[in-house]
């Protein structure tokens, strides 16, 4: 039986769809993690319209919708760091209703086969540390090389691993 779940690449005319899952994912994700204000804050700040269309032409952040049938599910993103073989995945989400059947997998999975075709040595990702998907990409061959504490604005930080999955070694 086929996979009723596809993942396409996302443009200009998928932010809001985008923001919509953010709406729907972030608060249960960083419910225990995050303040209330630095939650609103940080989704005004990444998941606007104006942010996420920056993300997408001017960062150049590619972006990938995972569909249920025709249902958004979830979303990615990630880009080449400059000059470098590394590449940073800068998000990934599913619906909480669809955590735990094996799609942040499928997702992580696409995403290492696209940078892998373009001759990616690792990719690297920041998390929160105290979330627990520490431990999903843990399982998947991320291993922690560092911490971050990032000034985002209004005195909010955001206190994250750096995790990185070798793919190719020399």
């Amino acid at each position: 039986m086929d996979s009723p779940f596809s993942i396409r690449s996302a443009g200009l005319e998928d932010i809001p769809t985008i923001g919509y899952l953010a709406q729907r994912i972030w608060p249960s994700t960083y419910a225990n993690i995050l303040s209330s204000q630095q939650l609103e804050y940080m989704i005004q700040l990444i998941y606007s319209p104006d942010s996420l269309s920056r993300q997408m032409v001017e960062d150049k952040h590619l972006f990938f919708i995972l569909e249920d049938a025709d249902e958004a599910v979830g979303f990615a993103s990630y880009s080449r760091l400059p000059d470098s073989t590394l590449f940073k995945l800068h998000k990934i989400y599913v619906s909480t209703d669809r955590q735990g059947k094996g799609l942040g997998r499928l997702l992580i999975d696409f995403i290492l086969e696209e940078v892998g075709q373009e001759g990616a040595t690792a990719l690297r990702l920041n998390v929160n540390r105290h979330n627990r998907a520490r431990q999903f990409y843990e399982k998947l061959g991320f291993a922690v090389i560092g911490q971050e504490d990032i000034d985002i604005g209004q005195g909010f930080f955001m206190n994250d691993y750096v995790m990185e999955k070798k793919l190719l070694e020399y």
